[in-house]
């Protein structure tokens, strides 16, 4: 996963062709290590139509504020720069897995 700060959050996330997830998680965070490799796992899957990020909340606290992750681990979806999905805590794989495919309209 692309590691993001206040520095490179914009435009990995708004530039390019492929749909990106954005994870926001903190380093003390047990939901979060359950959560990772899950999402490591998906990504592996769709390497090349999806691209994955994530975001430290306690590195760029003003990005979680702003993107209201408030909730950890959030993940934000972004489909041609604007947001189409949130979720939010620990979600079992095959869910978030279908999840992404109807948000994104991939398989």
């Amino acid at each position: 996963m692309l590691h993001l700060t206040d520095k490179n959050f914009e435009p990995e996330t708004t530039k390019g062709h492929l749909p990106v997830i954005v994870m926001f998680y903190a380093s003390w965070c047990g939901k979060c290590a359950m959560m990772k490799p899950i999402i490591e796992d998906i990504e592996k899957k769709y390497l090349g139509r999806i691209k994955f990020c994530e975001t430290n909340i306690d590195e760029s606290p003003g990005l979680a504020a702003k993107y209201e992750a408030d909730i950890i681990p959030t993940f934000i979806l972004f489909k041609e720069k604007k947001i189409i999905g949130v979720l939010q805590g620990i979600i079992d794989q095959n869910i978030l897995e279908k999840r992404i495919q109807n948000l994104f309209r991939i398989t």
